[in-house]
């Protein structure tokens, strides 16, 4: 299970059952893709983003969690980034891809 072409941006939602917050289905996928897809680059200055490469097709995406008000940060986000996005961000926290 890769990332499409045309896919940019993966943004995960939560939902309350009583107590329990439930992730939805594309939170799951998210977790999927950087647990065995998705290769791990480097952390930015904060440590909360994640940069990662798409070994099916070179792209960049960052992994972050952009509900800062909420619990961990609230649900994730996989946001594609631009080359130059990357260098800006991350070029200082990179691992050698």
């Amino acid at each position: 299970m890769g990332i499409e072409p045309s896919e940019r941006i993966l943004l995960g939602r939560w939902s309350r059952e009583g107590e329990r917050v439930i992730a939805d289905e594309v939170s799951a996928r998210i977790h999927s893709l950087i647990k065995s897809h998705l290769v791990e680059l480097g952390k930015d200055t904060s440590g909360w983003n994640t940069l990662y490469r798409d070994p099916d097709d070179g792209r960049y995406w960052e992994l972050a969690y952009p509900k800062s008000e909420l619990q961990g940060g609230g649900p994730p986000q996989l946001k594609c980034l631009t080359t130059d996005e990357v260098m800006e961000k991350y070029a200082a926290h990179l691992n050698r891809p």
